[in-house]
């Protein structure tokens, strides 16, 4: 297992060194495909772990107007708000995701999972369940391919996330991601967890 210390000066020295091999440098069209469905455009949104947020963005701009941002690299922040400076920089967090509380309606999984040392997985959701609201889902994509042990980005299989999500989720829902960018195509499972 990895010895790395995820913290954020090593995160933020990956965005300053440009190793950004997650970025794809625009919203994941399967975010896109879901969120354009969703009528109103008050419900809570949480994106953490959101880099440089390309999905934050693309829902601000679909007129979601209750959206934070959540990330440990203080550079993701200024970043985002030099490319969209409409964005509230008070809703745009640089802190510890289990630090975090508040309650939402939606929060998306966009290559957060697959950053944190895979030891703090069931932390990781028990911590998703406590800040979604009684009617939110989190939704998303995860890795189903194994990719590295010693550094992210961690893999996984789906069989293991339906195990580990159910634990503590009433519904889990995972299927391939139909709408996956073509290099993760086959690799990536789209998730509905409540």
């Amino acid at each position: 297992m990895t010895k790395l210390k995820l913290d954020n000066q090593y995160w933020n020295e990956r965005y300053d060194t440009l190793e950004t091999g997650w970025d794809i440098g625009y919203p994941s069209p399967a975010f896109i495909s879901y969120f354009e469905k969703i009528e109103d455009k008050n419900v809570a949104i949480l994106i953490p772990g959101c880099g440089n947020s390309y999905e934050g963005e693309a829902l601000l701009k679909m007129g979601f107007s209750n959206i934070t941002l959540l990330d440990f690299a203080p550079i993701s922040k200024e970043n985002f708000l030099k490319r969209v400076p409409e964005f509230p920089a008070e809703k745009f967090i640089v802190g510890d995701f289990f630090q975090l509380e508040n309650q939402y309606d939606f929060i998306l999984e966009q290559t957060f999972f697959c950053a944190i040392n895979p030891s703090w997985r069931k932390k990781y959701v028990e911590k998703m369940k406590t800040l979604l609201k009684p009617n939110g889902k989190l939704v998303g994509i995860l890795f189903d391919a194994p990719l590295n042990t010693e550094h992210p980005p961690f893999g996984g299989c789906k069989e293991d996330y339906i195990e580990l999500f159910s634990q503590v989720f009433d519904s889990v829902k995972m299927m391939p991601n139909e709408l996956s960018i073509p290099p993760r195509a086959g690799k990536e499972v789209w998730i509905e967890i409540f």
